[in-house]
């Protein structure tokens, strides 16, 4: 029998038996015959652990994933997470249960009696990892894809009842890396199922094979490449009827029949030959006003193709859709350019981060929420990180205009490695074949790298792969993996230089070490360039975790690392402080990361940027690096609308050799414009300062009406705003404004601090740096301003002015260990030092090379007037700047850096305003302290 059209296949979702294959016996023991009477029912699509299948965590569970940081084996403070039974690991989201190893799924299903005698279909989408199959007791096949659906082809059944029985093993069948986001616990986690679509189907014995849709955006037409295969001595003749359509109002717009004929022969047929198959090219004509696919105007198109063919003298059909878009990427110089228009990429990673269910939707609607957040923040790319997403994430981001920059399932490196012959090398070629061939129409698939950081021969051995992918799919960028090497056979560079914070840096990274401006750029390295630089994983600026998420994690993970970090900071009396320690560290993440973003978008000829990242990455000790946590949800100190001024399309910059003025001198500023739209744009841009409160204090044009090419070349004449009488520090803002034709406005703003000559009356407060004489001077009954050296002080807290660069546990202690200064405004000790609770640009000469002071050894009731915020792991109680009675008098101690000689204008106005609060009535302190208290904060 054969169909007029392709039958509906059966869906293999629902109810399935299941037996954990702990001890590796079920293919010995006939398993794949029929399951044992302990198996338990499940449901698939789903994995043995989201349904609770598996094995209480233990301190020696199977983790997949390299462990860095060792102290939780080994340090005192982590023995009550080390028990049995109540295990709480602080390197990645916990499993409620862990499973590594074989699962025996089996179901019955009954062919109907019209698929009698034809071969069949079995696909599973998205596996993890290898699947083996078994009907009615006799091998199929296995396969191991970590990126496409498994097929099988299944020989001809008879109708009725037959029983599936499938084998899915979750352990290393290939050494991809063990913190590979493809596998590794540190993401997704190490699940064992089958989450996508189940199916099977007849097979016409002549169908659609494949398709490959190559654009030409010049001609607005389309080449369908069409394979046909056949499972039988040939393909016959017949035709291929070829519509394309939009996609938006269903309207066609092309319509092409190719003929073929690739012969038959029934001899061969009936002694079971199966050698055939046929080939056709198509092309269509869209139409001169085809629209063009891009961020802007994501225009889809579809092809919907039918085969008719006689075979044998028996007529066969076949069809299928496949959905594309009319867009071309190029390379220019050192720019990428998309259908010839240059593009500036701003991405973020996904890194397979999905609590609720440790392992990737596959369904559109999940990731259209994901794609529509990311354009919200002003992006344009999503890169994911050593792992390839199914089907449903290039559907939506076909839908949203979202740029993909895809990556074979590898991060070869800490214990594997590519190029030196291990069975991973050939894995890489496969999946990479597999990829393209599932998802290479998608027109969102704009950037392909083999993945991440790799080890061994990696540049010998890329520089064939991207030589041998290019050339059977041209249709995208091919760079050799995330990170290095930096290959002559990359279309573009994924590189981490230049940004502001390399690993190793430490307070030596440039807005530790460095005054605050806005005026560096990475032009140095474009000039050293013939293709483009994109930044890799730029920012990994943290802000403290919010424990108010733990409830959040209703799923598999659980957030017991963050339980972990919320005792810390119990035990050392801080608990209540949690959420104000979220919402100062996380301005200063924001302040990094708008820095950062603009230094790039300043750069000339510079390709752009990946964050990591736009959400939390919960693994290699918990890197808390969003603005958004791990679900993809706000923390509540940052907007998208916040985030998109310093990172979108459109962003005005402005060019400061200072974010701090003294009064009376001019502020100078030159105003550069990256615009990276759709289309030239004809604007005013416009300038103004005003107070904090939104009074206009100057104001002017810059140009009126002026034509913003596309690119961030654009730059206009310096401006110099005269000063005026500022007779005490002020903050003041800077706007620049793009006020353009129709709804077309951008705006961005930067703080700056204006000081007047402050002076610097101690009045009858003693000043000194000997600790000894401070506290014999305050105990005789006068008020003391102690200033402590940086030399004097012996503990290893690294204050910085950033946030905390990915997290201290996996980078061995990187400086700084701290996330900020938290302090009250409204006490008036900062009444001639302008600031909001949070550490701003004016604070850099106070903490630049300052000390942080452990008040572990104090009493609990001591909160400091300015209080670095420690690194989660260690959760110390921290300050700067502590006020108390001791003996008959009043001491503040600071570790600032309070110097007051130099070009040092907010230095100056801190300390005045410091000896005014002594000098006043205000100037009560209530906590008591001994000698020895002033003496154990150095120490």
């Amino acid at each position: 029998m054969t169909f007029d059209t392709a039958p509906a296949p059966l869906d293999l979702a629902g109810g399935w038996r299941c037996l954990l294959d702990r001890e590796g016996v079920g293919e010995r023991d006939g398993w794949h015959v029929a399951l044992p009477g302990d198996a338990v029912g499940i449901r698939l699509p789903g994995s043995v652990q989201h349904q609770g299948l598996g094995d209480t965590v233990a301190v020696d569970a199977p983790w997949t994933g390299g462990i860095v940081d060792r102290a939780f084996f080994d340090d005192d403070r982590y023995a009550p997470y080390r028990e049995d039974g109540a295990v709480s690991v602080p390197f990645w989201l916990q499993p409620r249960v862990v499973y590594r190893g074989a699962a025996w799924f089996a179901r019955d299903v009954v062919i109907p009696d019209d698929w009698a005698g034809h071969p069949l279909a079995l696909e599973f989408e998205r596996v993890h990892w290898e699947s083996t199959v078994w009907i009615d007791g006799l091998p199929v096949g296995s396969e191991r894809s970590l990126t496409t659906a498994h097929r099988f082809e299944v020989a001809a059944l008879a109708a009725g009842a037959h029983r599936i029985v499938v084998r899915v093993d979750n352990r290393t069948v290939v050494d991809v890396g063990p913190n590979a986001h493809s596998v590794s616990d540190h993401t997704q986690g190490n699940w064992n199922g089958i989450v996508g679509a189940m199916t099977l189907a007849p097979l016409p014995a002549v169908r659609i094979a494949r398709v490959r849709v190559f654009p030409d955006v010049a001609r607005r037409a389309v080449t369908a490449r069409i394979d046909i295969a056949s499972g039988s001595a040939g393909a016959g003749a017949g035709e291929v009827t070829v519509v394309a359509r939009r996609v938006d109002d269903g309207r066609d717009v092309a319509r092409v029949v190719a003929r073929y004929d690739a012969g038959y022969d029934r001899d061969l047929a009936e002694r079971g030959v199966t050698a055939g198959g046929a080939h056709v090219d198509v092309e269509l004509a869209l139409g001169e006003d085809a629209p063009l696919w891009d961020e802007f105007h994501p225009a889809l198109h579809a092809l919907d193709i039918r085969l008719d063919a006689v075979v044998g003298g028996d007529a066969v059909h076949d069809e299928t859709r496949t959905v594309f878009g009319l867009r071309e990427v190029s390379v220019d110089g050192t720019r990428i350019a998309v259908n010839g228009r240059p593009t500036f990429l701003r991405g973020t990673l996904e890194c397979a981060v999905f609590p609720l269910t440790g392992y990737p939707p596959v369904d559109v609607v999940a990731w259209r929420r994901i794609f529509d957040t990311c354009r919200a923040h002003g992006l344009n790319v999503v890169r994911f990180h050593s792992w390839c997403p199914p089907e449903a994430a290039f559907q939506a981001a076909d839908e949203a205009g979202m740029y993909l920059h895809v990556e074979g399932p590898l991060w070869a490196n800490q214990g594997s490695s590519i190029g030196e012959g291990r069975p991973v090398d050939a894995f890489l070629y496969e999946e990479t074949e597999r990829i393209l061939r599932a998802y290479g129409d998608h027109p969102s698939f704009v950037f392909m790298a083999h993945g991440n950081e790799p080890a061994g021969r990696d540049a010998e051995f890329l520089g064939g792969w991207v030589r041998h992918f290019r050339t059977v799919d041209p249709r995208r960028l091919y760079t050799s993996a995330a990170g290095w090497p930096a290959i002559a056979e990359n279309d573009f560079d994924n590189v981490p230089e230049p940004r502001a914070h390399q690993w190793g840096d430490g307070l030596g990274s440039r807005m530790n070490a460095d005054p605050p401006e806005t005026e560096t750029d990475y032009s140095g390295w474009v000039a050293t360039r013939d293709r483009p630089i994109v930044g890799h994983e730029i920012g990994q600026w943290c802000a403290y975790p919010d424990l108010a998420e733990i409830d959040a994690y209703t799923g598999l993970m659980e957030a017991r690392n963050y339980g972990v970090f919320a005792d810390f900071l119990e035990a050392s009396g801080m608990r209540d402080q949690a959420g104000d320690f979220l919402a100062a560290s996380g301005r200063l993440q924001v302040l990094c990361y708008k820095e950062e973003i603009e230094s790039a978008l300043r750069t000339e000829g510079f390709g752009g940027f990946h964050l990591l990242g736009l959400s939390d990455f919960p693994g290699q000790g918990t890197a808390t690096v969003g603005v958004l946590n791990a679900f993809w949800q706000s923390k509540s100190y940052c907007t998208p609308a916040e985030f998109a001024r310093f990172c979108g399309p459109t962003v005005p910059l402005a060019r400061l050799p200072r974010r701090v003025w003294r009064a009376g001198e001019a502020i100078r500023f030159e105003a550069q414009i990256a615009h990276f739209g759709a289309e030239p744009l004809r604007a005013d841009v416009l300038w103004r300062l005003e107070s904090v409160g939104g009074e206009t204090l100057r104001e002017g044009a810059l140009a009126r009406g002026a034509l913003l090419p596309i690119g961030n070349g654009t730059r206009f004449e310096a401006v110099s705003i005269a000063p005026w009488t500022v007779a005490e520090a002020q903050r003041v803002r800077l706007v620049l404004t793009i006020d353009g034709e129709g709804a077309d406005r951008f705006e961005n703003d930067w703080d700056l601090w204006v000081y007047p000559p402050a002076s610097v009356d101690p009045g009858e407060v003693v000043q000194t740096r000997d600790v000894a004489e401070a506290i014999a001077r305050a105990e005789r009954g006068a008020d003391v301003l102690l200033e402590v050296s940086p030399a004097d002080v012996a503990n290893d807290v690294a204050l910085g002015f950033t946030t905390v660069f990915w997290n201290t546990a996996w980078t061995s202690g990187q400086a700084p260990h701290t996330l900020g200064l938290l302090h009250d405004p409204g006490h008036p000790v900062f009444d001639g030092f302008p600031t909001d609770g949070t550490t701003d640009w004016q604070w850099w000469e106070l903490v630049h090379g300052a000390r942080a002071l452990v008040l572990d050894g104090l009493p609990d009731g001591v909160r400091p007037l300015v209080q670095p915020i420690d690194t989660w792991f260690e959760a110390r109680r921290l300050g700067a700047l502590i006020e108390a009675r001791v003996g008959r008098g009043r001491i503040v101690v600071s570790s600032l850096d309070l110097d007051a000689d130099g070009d040092r204008p907010a230095a100056r106005a801190f300390r005045a305003s410091l000896l005014a609060y002594m000098a006043g009535p205000d100037f009560a302190p209530s906590a008591v302290l001994e000698g020895d208290d002033i003496h154990g904060l150095l120490g």
